[in-house]
């Protein structure tokens, strides 16, 4: 049973590569470039499949245009909206107590 489980480790890691992160460490941009890694791996698989003619080019064209605009709502909402500021938060007077 383990192996099987680190065949399916091995597997998922073949077909979904991950690059790691090189940044400015944000939330926000981790998790857009995870989503811009996985359009990238998704535009790989559809030409390879419109290179071998599983697809034809007008259904990749098609379905790249589709994964380009999700990509686009990706960055608008992620990188492009700007963040609410900080909230307001009372002084903390507690230092004060402990002599």
């Amino acid at each position: 049973m383990v192996d099987q489980s680190k065949n399916n480790d091995d597997k998922n890691r073949f077909l979904y590569p991950r690059a790691r992160y090189h940044g400015d460490f944000k939330p926000e941009n981790l998790a857009f470039n995870a989503n811009l890694q996985e359009f990238a791996q998704r535009v790989s698989y559809i030409c390879g499949l419109e290179t071998n003619g599983k697809i034809t080019t007008e259904e990749a064209y098609l379905e790249i245009k589709r994964l380009w605009q999700r990509l686009k709502q990706s960055k608008k909402a992620l990188i492009d909206t700007p963040k609410p500021p900080p909230p307001d938060l009372p002084e903390d007077d507690s230092s004060d107590d402990q002599d």
